[in-house]
């Protein structure tokens, strides 16, 4: 992966701060992303399941569809955050990730979109412990893991 690295004390917070928030990660998950659909609401048409498209950001947030895909983007969150010290055991995984997005209509502007949320979901569920130092060192991690996916996202659907 590429060469942007996390320091000792950075992945020292980023697992302290985790280890709060992921005993509610389906809480936290729908922080993030109805922090996203306030900051791009046309990402709501994105999701359909069964050929059923929602209509409402509220309709998409509370299908239990939607509750799994929150669930798979937590678990995404959680193995970024156990390979801390092996971030490139999940290229693989990360640029399929971004093809994937790609192919779902997914631009990649968006991709900051949802760093943004996730650092907005971060803040909202820690507090005054996600501090200055915290919020770079999950900017840091979220820039590593974005980089991996905008690689997919270029990449030729396979």
């Amino acid at each position: 992966m590429e060469s942007l690295q996390l320091a000792e004390p950075q992945k020292e917070l980023i697992r302290d701060t985790w280890q709060i928030v992921s005993q509610e990660q389906i809480h936290h998950g729908t922080v993030l992303f109805t922090r996203l659909f306030q900051l791009e609401p046309e990402l709501v048409f994105l999701f359909h399941y069964n050929s059923a498209h929602f209509s409402s950001v509220q309709e998409c947030l509370s299908s239990s569809e939607f509750t799994e895909h929150i669930r798979k983007v937590m678990t995404v969150i959680d193995a970024a955050v156990r390979s801390l010290d092996s971030l490139p055991s999940l290229e693989e995984y990360l640029t399929g990730l971004g093809r994937k997005h790609r192919a779902t209509g997914v631009k990649l502007e968006s991709f900051n979109t949802v760093g943004e949320s996730l650092l907005y979901a971060l803040e909202s569920g820690l507090g005054d412990t996600f501090t200055p130092d915290a919020r770079a060192a999950w900017s840091r991690l979220y820039a590593i893991v974005v980089s991996a996916m905008s690689r997919g996202w270029w990449r030729d659907p396979q």
